[in-house]
């Protein structure tokens, strides 16, 4: 398979932007529709819980995407956890602010995994991991959501 570079995506029509999102980091991946492969981004950090819509902005103006993917945490019954009604608001937010679709998908143990990724298989340091453990998450948003 020809490996594809991510920021091949900025000059296509067909990026897409994954999100992570937590109260305090949302971890953020890039992708496109015609390879289906997302790639890790950026980590941006939120102030007092609110979004920094403005980082947000420039990553929507920089990768000019189709449609943004958000992960959604729920219990393992499928009912809604203590953070899901936060990433509902964040879904309905980016729709009105930058008015693209926002697909949503499961994405439990997301950050798990890619925590178990980093630490224990590639042996990334604590601090590392912290930094760069939303956008992998992120990724594995956006890639579960092309490979669907």
């Amino acid at each position: 398979m020809v490996k594809v570079d991510p920021l091949a995506a900025k000059f296509s029509s067909d990026a897409y932007l994954g999100f992570d999102f937590g109260n305090k980091k949302i971890g953020v991946a890039v992708g496109h529709a015609n390879t289906g492969i997302a790639s890790p981004l950026q980590t941006i950090q939120s102030l007092n819980q609110v979004p920094d819509w403005h980082k947000i902005g420039q990553l929507i103006t920089e990768w000019r995407p189709i449609g943004l993917v958000v992960g959604i945490s729920r219990q393992s019954d499928g009912s809604d956890n203590v953070i899901t009604p936060r990433m509902q608001k964040f879904c309905r937010q980016l729709n009105g602010r930058y008015n693209l679709p926002v697909h949503q998908i499961d994405e439990t143990l997301t950050t798990f995994a890619a925590k178990q990724m980093l630490f224990d298989d590639l042996k990334v340091s604590a601090a590392k991991l912290w930094a760069v453990q939303d956008q992998l998450a992120a990724q594995i948003i956006l890639q579960s959501w092309f490979d669907t």
